[in-house]
C-alpha cells in the first residue's frame, strides 16, 4: 500500500513540476532581477523545456535501455521546447468567456502582466469554475464603483512593464476549501494575495511592481 501511495505521489510531482518551473521561475526572475515580462517568460520556457527534455530522455531510456544518438537528443529537445512554447502561447492569448464576469473583461485580461496571465490560464485548466471579476482599471473605474481612488493601485498599467499587475477573482459561491487552495496556489508562485470585500467578496492577486514596491 505504501509503495502504491509513493508511486502516485511521485507521478503527481512529475506531472506538476513543469508547471511550477514555468511559472515560479518567471515570477522569481521578475521579482528578483527586474527583467522584462517577455524575458522572464522566455527564460522560464527554456528552463521548463530542459526539464521536459530530461523527462523524455529518462522515459526513452527506461523503454529502450539506451539514451539515443546526438540526432535523437536534438529532436527530443526541439519537441520539448515546442511543446512548452505552444502551451505558453495558448495560455497567454486564450481565455474562455465563462471564466470572465463579462465579455468586456477579455480586453482587460490581455492588459495583465504575462506572468499573471499565464498563471491564471494554468489555474483555469484545473478549476473551470474560476471567474475573473476585475483586471485592468483606471481612475474613472474607482469612481464608478463608488470607491476611493487609489493612485498606487496595481490594477493600473505600470510604467515599468506596460501591464497591469493585479486581478480580482470571485470567491462568493465557491467552496471555502477551493478559495484556500487558490490562495495557496498564487502565494506559492510568488504572488501577493488579499481577501477583501471592496464591492464584493473576492480574492485580490497581484504581482510585485517596481513602480509601487510596497503596494499589493
Amino acid at each position: 500500500m505504501f509503495r502504491f501511495i509513493y508511486k502516485v505521489f511521485f507521478f503527481l510531482v512529475l506531472l506538476i513540476l513543469p508547471f511550477v518551473i514555468l511559472l515560479r521561475t518567471a515570477s522569481y526572475l521578475h521579482v528578483n532581477y527586474s527583467l522584462s515580462p517577455w524575458s522572464c517568460i522566455a527564460l522560464s520556457t527554456f528552463a521548463t523545456a530542459i526539464l521536459m527534455f530530461l523527462y523524455f530522455t529518462f522515459f526513452y531510456g527506461k523503454l529502450t535501455g539506451r539514451v539515443g544518438d546526438l540526432g535523437a537528443l536534438k529532436r527530443r529537445f526541439v519537441i520539448a521546447i515546442l511543446l512548452v512554447i505552444i502551451y505558453a502561447i495558448q495560455g497567454l492569448v486564450l481565455m474562455n468567456n465563462k471564466n470572465l464576469k463579462s465579455p468586456e473583461l477579455r480586453t482587460e485580461v490581455l492588459g495583465l502582466h504575462p506572468i499573471l496571465r499565464l498563471s491564471l490560464s494554468t489555474l483555469v485548466s484545473i478549476d473551470n469554475d474560476l471567474v475573473i471579476t476585475d483586471a485592468t482599471r483606471n481612475t474613472a473605474d474607482y469612481k464608478n464603483m463608488g470607491l476611493k481612488t487609489n493612485e498606487r493601485s496595481l490594477h493600473y498599467k505600470q510604467k515599468s512593464t506596460g501591464f497591469a499587475h493585479a486581478v480580482d477573482l470571485r470567491t462568493k459561491g465557491k467552496a471555502e476549501w477551493k478559495n484556500v487552495l487558490i490562495n495557496i496556489y498564487f502565494r506559492s508562485l510568488g504572488f501577493n494575495t488579499l481577501r477583501h470585500k471592496g464591492t464584493a467578496d473576492h480574492l485580490h492577486v497581484s504581482l510585485f511592481s517596481e513602480d509601487h514596491p510596497h503596494s499589493k
